[in-house]
């Protein structure tokens, strides 16, 4: 068992197609869901996208208004457990809903996802400023999927 680097963690994490953001809500509750990012530098983009929801006023933004300490969290399993990692970053989030502060993140997530090329996300933006890189490997000999 082996903890990962801060370079070996960027690299798997911005190798996985979608991550799990976890917010805390009111009272502490916990709250965590799967989503598309944007991984550059020390800052992480999200953005409320076309697929169907109840409300653009999602659970994960009125949380992070009221809290902004987020953990996004990537990881791999299979059954050979000698292969197994993940990889987080703790940081500070905050909401974007401006035009023109939307429009760079919003481009990295058209660049990384296909889908978003056809009908570009119209935000709010989530960006993170990651403060703390954390990962681990069964293995230090395992090869990253």
């Amino acid at each position: 068992m082996a903890k990962l680097g801060e370079a070996e963690i960027r690299s798997r994490l911005d190798g996985v197609p979608v991550v799990r953001l976890a917010t805390v809500g009111p009272g502490g509750l916990p709250h965590l869901v799967v989503t598309t990012f944007a991984l550059a530098g020390d800052q992480i983009f999200m953005a409320v996208d076309h697929k169907p929801k109840t409300t653009r006023d999602l659970k994960r933004l009125r949380n992070i208004r009221i809290n902004p300490q987020v953990a996004v969290l990537a990881d791999h399993y299979e059954d050979d457990w000698e292969r197994l990692w993940w990889a987080r970053a703790d940081g500070h989030a905050r909401v974007i809903e401006g035009e023109p502060e939307m429009a760079h993140p919003i481009d990295l997530l058209v660049q990384r996802y296909a889908q978003y090329e056809r009908h570009r996300p119209a935000g709010p933006v989530i960006a993170i400023t990651v403060t703390h890189w954390t990962g681990w490997t069964y293995t230090a000999t395992d090869v990253a999927q």
